[in-house]
């Protein structure tokens, strides 16, 4: 037998099935909102670990953490500085393809440059320079996507840093290169403005010249 269903009967059901859809709906929004925060959290973890660490660079001293590749070619720079002759110089110039950026321009020659920047007119000045930024502490900055030569070596390390973020110790250092003038200087222009020497990793000297 076949029993009608009363108009009071249907308005309870449609009551009741109704909000089935809403229901599911809601729970899928909540679970793909959930989803999001957790991917967001994972993204923004991940990037944090690739972030670059900022801060003052590490300063070393010596030769011990150098590639061989860089002792090589500041042992030769050094050879003329133990020679005392700038003609020697020439060989450490001459080792790479890639000549070092002397701040000058092209140079035809660069012993008669350097004897003519120096100011005992023979170039030993600019030996003794040499001398001073090498023995100073360096540090490490990047060099580009060449592998073989990701990173540089600058010396003195604070051609890498602020003046004003020197500590006394730091200022005591500088002034076995400089002049206190020369440091007062700086301090107005903000920024180190003597000479630095960049070495890559490969052993390519790249520059020696003064910080524009």
């Amino acid at each position: 037998m076949r029993h009608e269903v009363g108009p009071a009967a249907r308005i309870l059901w449609l009551f009741l099935v109704a909000p089935l859809p809403l229901v599911h709906c809601l729970g899928l929004a909540a679970a793909a909102s959930a989803q999001a925060v957790s991917d967001d959290a994972h993204h923004q973890s991940v990037g944090a670990a690739r972030a670059p660490t900022m801060g003052a660079p590490k300063i070393a001293y010596g030769t011990d953490e150098l590639p061989g590749a860089v002792q090589d070619m500041r042992a030769a720079i050094l050879e003329a500085v133990h020679a005392g002759e700038i003609e020697d110089l020439r060989r450490a110039y001459e080792l790479n393809e890639l000549k070092p950026d002397l701040g000058d321009g092209p140079i035809a020659d660069p012993v008669a440059h350097w004897r003519q920047i120096s100011g005992d007119g023979e170039g030993r000045e600019i030996l003794a320079i040499l001398a001073g930024i090498l023995d100073a502490g360096y540090v490490t900055v990047a060099g580009g996507r060449d592998v073989e030569n990701a990173r540089v070596y600058v010396w003195p390390y604070f051609a890498e840093m602020p003046i004003s973020s020197l500590s006394k110790a730091q200022e005591v250092e500088l002034l076995r290169l400089v002049s206190p003038a020369a440091l007062a200087a700086m301090r107005a222009a903000g920024r180190y403005t003597y000479w630095r020497v960049t070495i890559g990793a490969d052993g390519t000297w790249h520059s020696f010249r003064k910080q524009p």
